[in-house]
C-alpha cells in the first residue's frame, strides 16, 4: 500500500503543483487540506480531482479538529506544509491573517508530529525569511535571518518554531527556503501572473520604484522536484535552500513580457516604491545539490515562454478569479461558500 502525504495549501500555486506531481509521478496518495482563502482555487486541481489516490479536504490548518481528523481517517505518514499567507503587500496593509496562518496554523501542525502520529514533517519557507542581499554573494543555509517585512516575518517564526519542535521534541523535521516561483496557476496578483494579464490587455505594468530590484527566479515544477527530494531524502533537522541562479531585475522580467507578447515598453509605468521593499535576494544551492542530488532543470528563457503561452492560452483561468468563479466552483461542488 503507498503512503499518503498530507499536503496543506494543495489548492495553492506551489502547492497544487506539487499535489499534482505527486499523483502523476510517484506512488504516494495524497490528502490535501485547504481553506480555499482568496488564492486556494479548486478549478486549478479539477484534471486530478476524481483521481484515486488524491482526497480533497476543505479545512484550515489552524483547525485542530479538523487536522485530527484527517490523521484518524486517511493515517498520513507526513505532511508538507504549503498553506501560509504570502503576498507581501497584504502583510504590509495588516498582518494578523498572517501571524495567524503563518506562526500559529505551524504550531497546530506541529502537534501531532510532536505526539508521534507523523513520520517526517516538511515545513515550505521562504528566502525573505533571510532579509535583503547586499551586492555580492548568496544566501546559504547559515545566513542570520532577518525578515523585512511581515509577511517573511512570520515565516522566519514558523521556521524558529520548527526547529525548537525538532531540538526539544527530537521529531523528523526539514525546512526549504526557495526563492520566487513563476509558472502555470499562479494567483495573478503576482508579479508575472498580473503583467501578462495586464500586457496582454494593453494595459499599464505598475513597476514599484526603479525596478531594479534582484530576484532568483525559478520554475515552480523545479520547486517541487526540490521539495520532494527533501522530503524522501532530506537529513533530520536540516534546513535546504532552493533557487534556480537566475537573479534577474523586476525591470527585465516586465520587458521579457513585453517583447514576447510584442508590447511597447511605453505600457510600463513607475510606481511609489514598496515599503522596507528587500533589493536582492539569491539562493546558495550547494547544498541541496550536494546532498539530495537536486538541481533546476528549467532555464529562465524556456520556462518564461512556457508561462507566457500557458497564461496566453489559458486566459478563461484567470478570468474564473477576476470574477471570482473559483468561488461559485466551490459551491457547486461542496455546497458551501468559501474564499470570500
Amino acid at each position: 500500500m503507498s503512503k499518503t502525504v498530507l499536503v496543506t495549501g494543495g489548492a495553492g500555486f506551489i502547492g497544487g503543483n506539487f499535489v499534482r506531481l505527486l499523483l502523476n509521478e510517484t506512488d504516494y496518495a495524497v490528502v490535501n487540506v485547504d481553506a480555499l482563502t482568496y488564492a486556494g482555487n479548486l478549478i486549478s486541481l479539477q484534471d486530478i480531482e476524481d483521481h484515486p489516490r488524491y482526497t480533497f479536504v476543505h479545512g484550515n490548518i489552524c483547525d485542530e479538529a479538523v487536522i485530527q481528523n484527517v490523521l484518524n481517517e486517511y493515517a498520513p505518514s507526513s505532511i508538507v506544509n504549503f498553506a501560509a499567507e504570502t503576498h507581501v503587500d497584504r502583510s504590509i496593509q495588516g498582518a494578523d491573517e498572517f501571524l495567524q496562518t503563518n506562526v500559529l496554523g505551524v504550531q497546530a501542525l506541529l502537534k501531532p508530529v510532536i505526539a508521534g502520529n507523523i513520520e517526517r514533517f516538511v515545513q515550505v519557507s521562504t528566502d525573505e525569511v533571510y532579509g535583503s542581499l547586499g551586492p555580492e554573494g548568496r544566501f546559504t543555509e547559515t545566513t542570520p535571518l532577518d525578515p523585512g517585512n511581515p509577511y517573511s516575518a512570520s515565516k522566519a517564526a514558523a521556521d524558529f518554531l520548527v526547529r525548537a519542535a525538532v531540538n526539544t521534541y527530537g521529531i523528523d523535521a526539514c525546512i526549504t527556503r526557495c526563492s520566487n516561483n513563476y509558472g502555470p496557476f499562479q494567483f495573478p496578483e503576482k508579479l508575472i501572473p498580473l503583467m501578462i494579464h495586464r500586457a496582454s490587455h494593453g494595459k499599464t505594468l505598475p513597476v514599484y520604484g526603479d525596478g531594479q530590484q534582484v530576484r532568483d527566479w525559478i520554475h515552480v515544477e523545479d520547486h517541487c522536484r526540490a521539495v520532494l527530494a527533501v522530503l524522501e531524502r532530506g537529513k533530520k533537522g536540516e534546513v535546504y535552500n532552493i533557487g534556480a541562479e537566475n537573479e534577474i531585475q523586476n525591470i527585465e522580467v516586465v520587458r521579457t513580457i513585453l517583447t514576447a507578447l510584442d508590447k511597447p515598453d511605453s505600457l510600463i509605468e513607475f510606481v511609489k516604491d514598496r515599503p522596507g521593499h528587500d533589493r536582492r535576494y539569491a539562493m546558495d544551492n550547494t547544498k541541496i545539490s550536494r546532498e539530495l542530488g537536486w538541481h533546476p532543470t528549467v532555464s529562465f528563457a524556456q520556462g518564461m515562454q512556457a508561462t507566457i503561452d500557458w497564461y496566453s492560452n489559458n486566459a478563461e483561468w484567470i478570468q474564473s478569479i477576476i470574477s471570482k468563479e473559483y468561488i461559485r466552483y466551490f459551491e457547486r461542488q461542496y455546497g458551501t461558500a468559501s474564499g470570500t
